[in-house]
């Protein structure tokens, strides 16, 4: 039955990430698809470069609270006694994960997603608020100095396992700081043509002018 229950729970982690909210609020407001303009990713990010900031801002809040809600499902299991306290990390970092690819490969529309930054980082507000809320302050002071969603995105998640080697913030397991790498590297790997095109120059910056709204 355990078995059963959380298999269920992972599903449903993947069907909240997979919700295509780029894809939805473009072709349902704007009769566009944002996947056939711009860099061609349904996500925060790309939304922000085809449609302007308020879309952008949408979307980027809906895809953190995916990623928020689904790894908070771990908090279920604990609930219903199907996992023990000191697994609770373990699976919401499972469940967030789960998350993420559902952004990245969403069964709705094709499995053709975003990169999963914005999901990611709700994972993260899920896993560990205090870093999260630092990381979330990072990239939006680089996003607003330097109109870079993907520079401030790496910087974000660069941060986060950095952050995590402070004595305020080490947490008691080492799964954390360890996963924490790993996103970052993951996260730097799928930045690789914007890094590309940051260094020479021509990186679209995002419609973020609060005087202004598309």
């Amino acid at each position: 039955m355990e078995v059963v229950i959380i298999g269920g729970i992972i599903l449903l982690a993947y069907l909240i990430g997979a919700i295509p909210t780029a894809v939805w609020v473009g072709k349902s407001y704007y009769g566009i698809d944002v996947r056939q303009h711009g860099s061609g990713n349904a996500g925060a990010t790309n939304t922000f470069r085809v449609l302007g900031k308020k879309p952008g801002s949408i979307v980027m809040a809906v895809d953190i609270l995916k990623g928020w809600a689904a790894t908070s499902l771990a908090n279920l299991l604990l609930n219903w006694d199907v996992i023990e306290p000191q697994q609770l990390i373990m699976f919401k970092l499972i469940l967030g994960v789960v998350a993420v690819i559902g952004h990245i490969f969403p069964v709705y529309v094709g499995f053709k997603g975003g990169k999963g930054v914005a999901t990611l980082m709700g994972m993260v507000l899920a896993v560990h608020l205090q870093v999260a809320l630092i990381c979330l302050g990072i990239f939006i002071v680089v996003l607003l100095l330097t109109k870079y969603v993907s520079l401030s995105s790496m910087l974000a998640a660069i941060a986060f396992p950095l952050l995590l080697l402070l004595p305020m913030f080490k947490p008691d397991t080492i799964l954390l700081p360890v996963f924490g790498i790993f996103i970052a590297i993951m996260v730097v790997l799928t930045h690789k043509k914007n890094i590309t095109r940051l260094l020479q120059g021509v990186e679209s910056k995002a419609n973020i002018n609060p005087f202004r709204s598309k």
